[in-house]
């Protein structure tokens, strides 16, 4: 530890930290642009000018090392007129445009002018323009006569995002940022270079012009996507949400979200919304009241379960629906007799898993790491503040190996790839295992062959201390699941590492909590859609879109008596006979449990639209139509009572005798069939599948390329 001397108090911070990590640890603020916790030091603005004594000129805070008994003036004459120097420099060039400038209001260039910014300019000459550039849907760069070249964009595309997007070209008054040869900017992170503009020359595209920062109210939310669990603030004017930035929590997302946490609101104010209850009569969709709709689907229900028994009546969940949701849904089922009820709609094996399977460690861990491998995965774009964290570890020296099907920029470097077929991963794991056990001496758990591809993942796992060995997408919906979850679980215990899964959505872990899986004798996901339900009801999914099934899925579900949809949007309307219209994330109160077993709880940040109605109410007062018991609860909090959670002491980390990622499954090493179904980065839930900036990038275009007849069916 080093003791400094800043303004009149002792500090003692850790050798080699700058000035300005000093300063913050003093909680002493020190005016700055170019300077961000998260990236490293460029030392462009010169805006942290201090006086630090024995120096002959102010020095840069952000830039200046900590040596013992040095002493720092932060607010000396000398301090305050380089810093003023500075700003009068900034604002030589820059545009009077504030009054139209969207990011009027929050602009830091706006803030600091205030204090330290002349009441004239001494400049007199022509202000230099800088042509505006288009870079996709996401992203404005209209106005970059503001820019001040910081590089914070820069910086954030070579560092946290691992694409450098953006550059700077030329020099002095020529200099300018802009991406290469007109390219558009594609990262499933760029959102995050508009927050950390401190200027108006990045802003959102979807945003520009339609509010001011002061005329909107900011509302802590989760993420409804992903399982990061990603906090937000939500930013609502006139009860209509117009616009999502994060919330910083170190712990799960830092101050980073990902573009589909971002821009995915588009959908809540889209023409797709469903604002009234609807029943179809005739072929024709009419709408009704609440009160016939329901009465129809309880008087529907009563007669199929007389006509066909309770077992013919079931429930096709999304894990994008609340904990509480959730548990109603399948206490719903269950007291009308039947057992009926699966979040699993992408998986292709459906034994009963003997513990709830998630990540295996806290996400932080995840920026710690040292050895990993991820099998089944395109972890870029399934989980981008994943990625963003296991970056940084390959950054800090960690080695990644990773088992996949198809070729893939990570935009980091990859220590190990085993390409194979989804077919033959099983057996991959397997020559992983052989690896594994002849580098040990003991005998391995499946007939694998020691290959030179295997042989390196294998070393590289026996190496390090934190590891982890991490299950995507198509390993959890994989139709050897078990296997794969056999083999890493022998394979993690020979090596140290723990094994996890990057649960797909941002409840799967909670929709196992919930119980949201057929009981015994119960049909699954798969047997449901392929025809073994007389009445269906559908909560917040689509099964053409969110199934294994796809298309088929339709044609099962057109077969059956009823088939109701509780949703936001005018969905399933083919194969529906009765829409229920449910108020999305933003409009109703619920949990989450993320991947790392975190429970996180949020508020409506704006009125139901139309008469949609919470989900967990339609599914109460469903279930009094019914006459079933036990259905009373005047809150969403009264609905999570039905999930049995013990919590830690914060009340915020699901306890971990409820977690576990153990299997005693047989190995069965045959190629499976067919691909794992895993929804690409924009069609993941009905949200992004409705956000049109989203649809309009690159990663969306390609996809509607891999995929024309979903493409076709969502226009």
């Amino acid at each position: 530890m080093v003791e400094i001397e800043l303004d009149g108090k002792k500090v003692d911070i850790v050798e080699g930290s700058m000035i300005m990590h000093a300063a913050e640890k003093a909680g002493t603020y020190i005016p700055h642009f170019c300077y961000h916790k998260k990236l490293s030091i460029a030392a462009n603005c010169r805006m942290c000018l201090v006086d630090v004594e024995k120096m002959p000129k102010p020095m840069p805070a952000c830039a200046t090392p900590v040596s013992q008994g040095m002493i720092v003036r932060t607010k000396s004459a000398k301090a305050i007129k380089a810093q003023q120097s500075v700003m009068e420099f900034l604002l030589i060039n820059h545009p009077l445009d504030c009054p139209i400038c969207d990011q009027g209001g929050e602009c830091q260039l706006q803030d600091l002018a205030v204090g330290y910014g002349g009441s004239s300019s001494r400049y007199e000459e022509e202000k230099r323009v800088v042509f505006h550039k288009d870079v996709g849907p996401l992203i404005s760069m209209e106005e970059m006569t503001r820019c001040i070249h910081c590089t914070r964009c820069v910086r954030f595309g070579q560092e946290v995002a691992g694409v450098m997007e953006l550059g700077m070209s030329h020099r002095g008054e020529h200099a300018e940022i802009e991406t290469f040869v007109g390219q558009s900017v594609d990262s499933e992170l760029s959102g995050n270079m508009i927050d950390i503009c401190p200027v108006g020359a990045l802003t959102s595209k979807p945003f520009r012009y339609s509010a001011r920062t002061w005329e909107l109210s900011r509302r802590k939310s989760i993420s409804p996507h992903d399982s990061t669990g990603t906090n937000l603030v939500v930013q609502v004017k006139n009860n209509k949400v117009m616009r999502v930035v994060p919330l910083e929590n170190e712990a799960v997302n830092e101050c980073w979200i990902a573009d589909r946490d971002r821009f995915s609101y588009e959908a809540l104010n889209g023409p797709d919304r469903l604002l009234r209850p609807m029943v179809k009569q005739g072929g024709a969709w009419q709408e009704v009241d609440w009160q016939v709709a329901l009465e129809y689907v309880a008087t529907g229900l009563k007669q199929i379960k007389a006509d066909h028994g309770a077992t013919a009546i079931g429930a096709l969940v999304s894990p994008h629906s609340t904990l509480e949701e959730l548990a109603l849904a399948g206490a719903l089922v269950r007291g009308l007799g039947s057992e009926n009820i699966d979040y699993r709609l992408r998986n292709a094996e459906f034994a009963t898993p003997s513990a709830v399977r998630w990540l295996g460690m806290p996400i932080a861990e995840l920026t710690r790491l040292q050895r990993v491998l991820v099998v089944g995965s395109n972890l870029r774009k399934d989980h981008p503040l994943f990625a963003q964290r296991i970056r940084q570890a390959v950054r800090h020296g960690a080695q990644l190996s990773r088992i996949v099907g198809e070729p893939s920029d990570w935009a980091m470097p990859v220590a190990n790839t085993v390409q194979v077929p989804a077919a033959q991963w099983a057996q991959a794991l397997a020559d992983v295992a052989a690896a594994v056990a002849a580098e040990k001496g003991v005998s391995a758990p499946a007939s694998g062959t020691a290959t030179e591809a295997a042989t390196a993942v294998a070393r590289s796992l026996l190496g390090g201390e934190r590891k982890a060995i991490l299950l995507g997408n198509g390993a959890s919906h994989h139709a050897k699941a078990l296997s794969l979850l056999a083999l890493a679980n022998w394979i993690g215990e020979q090596t140290g590492a723990p094994v996890g899964y990057l649960t797909e959505a941002a409840n799967t872990v909670g929709a196992q909590l919930a119980g949201a899986v057929p009981g015994e004798g119960g049909q699954h996901a798969g047997q449901m859609l392929s025809g073994g339900l007389k009445a269906a009801l559908l909560l917040n999914t689509e099964p053409v879109f969110d199934s294994a099934a796809g298309s088929a899925a339709a044609a099962a579900l057109d077969a059956a008596a009823m088939v109701v949809t509780l949703s936001p949007f005018k969905a399933n309307m083919e194969f529906s006979d009765v829409l229920l219209p449910i108020a999305p994330f933003t409009e109703t109160s619920g949990s989450f449990v993320n991947a790392e077993g975190r429970l996180q709880g949020f508020h409506a940040v704006v009125k139901p639209a139309g008469e949609a109605r919470p989900a967990w109410k339609v599914l109460r007062v469903l279930a009094n139509l019914l006459d079933l018991p036990g259905f009373a609860q005047e809150s969403s909090r009264d609905a999570l009572a039905l999930v049995d959670l013990a919590q830690a002491e914060n009340g915020t980390l699901v306890a971990v005798d409820k977690l576990g990622n153990q299997t005693s499954a047989a190995i069965d090493l045959a190629p499976a069939d067919g691909e794992p179904c895993v929804a690409s980065i924009y069609q993941l839930d009905a949200l992004v599948r409705r956000a049109g900036s989203l649809q309009l990038t690159a990663d969306a275009r390609q996809a509607a390329v891999a995929g024309p007849a979903r493409a076709e069916a969502l226009a």
